[in-house]
């Protein structure tokens, strides 16, 4: 019998392999829009962080976010991303 494979991604904040179940999911729609995916379905470019605020912090200052999504991303969306996440933690 075979294994099942278990998905993993690496955080774009701290550079941690976790499963993607327990990561979020920021997505980058085909209309141009940072959205954070929930359900880790939506369409779109995909960047994965870790249920915590310091790795957002990181991914904001080094701007990783915006190198994995291949966007530049404005201070306000960085905003709105920031008030979602805390609601998750």
């Amino acid at each position: 019998m075979t294994k099942k494979k278990i998905p993993s991604r690496q955080c774009v904040g701290c550079g941690v392999m976790k499963e993607k179940r327990e990561m979020l999911r920021v997505i980058k729609t085909p209309e141009d829009t940072i959205v954070l995916d929930i359900t880790g379905k939506k369409n779109g470019r995909g960047a994965y962080l870790c249920h915590s605020a310091e790795c957002f912090r990181k991914a904001m200052k080094s701007k990783a976010l915006e190198r994995s999504l291949k966007i530049a991303i404005p201070e306000e969306v960085y905003k709105e991303l920031e008030k979602e996440l805390s609601g998750f933690e």
